[in-house]
């Protein structure tokens, strides 16, 4: 996957960190299923959708629903019209989120490259850069996560349980507190949610 990107930059959500060399690019895009999003937060189908594809990024990949992340990476390609328009939704999104730098010449080749006509789209790429799906708005829509599991079947993912030693000596100098610490984090996410309907209602009774 790193060859798409090679001589590349993508940036981190939130830190705004760029990945920019091939050992970086190969860490955050190896073995992966990756999402090309292209798309608008001032665009109307976009904004409808993309707090789909939040919902549906955070079920397969955030510890609040599943134990262990699934092998997925989601590339935010811009058509917002300034790079604070672009900022301001990438706020509204996963931190895991990677994005091509504003105004990169490289978006417009991706667009090139995968024939991209309209926003929203999502395409899905194998680890080797091969297309899986053209568009997978419909597909993400209608079925949600489940979807995933199609695409990690067709990109025939190597299981992480297999990959380099050093993943699984990281794996197991994991802290006994992590059940605990996840625990954790469901009850504050709960407890944000319910002082968010409180608030809410304070403000209906206002």
């Amino acid at each position: 996957m790193a060859a798409l990107f090679t001589g590349k930059v993508l940036v981190a959500n939130r830190e705004q960190d760029e990945l920019e060399t091939e050992r970086e690019l190969c860490r955050a895009l190896e073995n992966k299923v990756l999402l090309l999003y292209f798309g608008s937060g001032q665009c109307p189908r976009c904004r409808r959708f993309a707090p789909l594809l939040k919902d549906f990024f955070l079920r397969l990949t955030d510890e609040f629903y599943v134990e262990r992340a699934s092998q997925l990476v989601l590339v935010y390609v811009s058509r917002d019209e300034t790079e604070e328009q672009r900022s301001a939704f990438l706020r509204s999104m996963p931190a895991r989120w990677l994005a091509v730098p504003f105004g990169d010449a490289f978006g417009r080749e991706l667009e090139l490259r995968f024939s991209v006509s309209e926003v929203p789209t999502v395409v899905v790429l194998k680890p080797n850069g091969e297309v899986i799906v053209g568009n997978a708005v419909e597909e993400i829509r209608s079925m949600g996560p489940a979807c995933f599991q199609n695409w990690q079947e067709a990109a025939e993912l190597v299981d992480r349980n297999f990959l380099l030693a050093e993943d699984s000596d990281r794996q197991s100098r994991r802290s006994i507190t992590d059940p605990i610490r996840r625990l954790k984090y469901k009850l504050a996410k709960k407890m944000e949610a319910k002082d968010k309907e409180r608030e809410e209602e304070g403000e209906d009774l206002a």
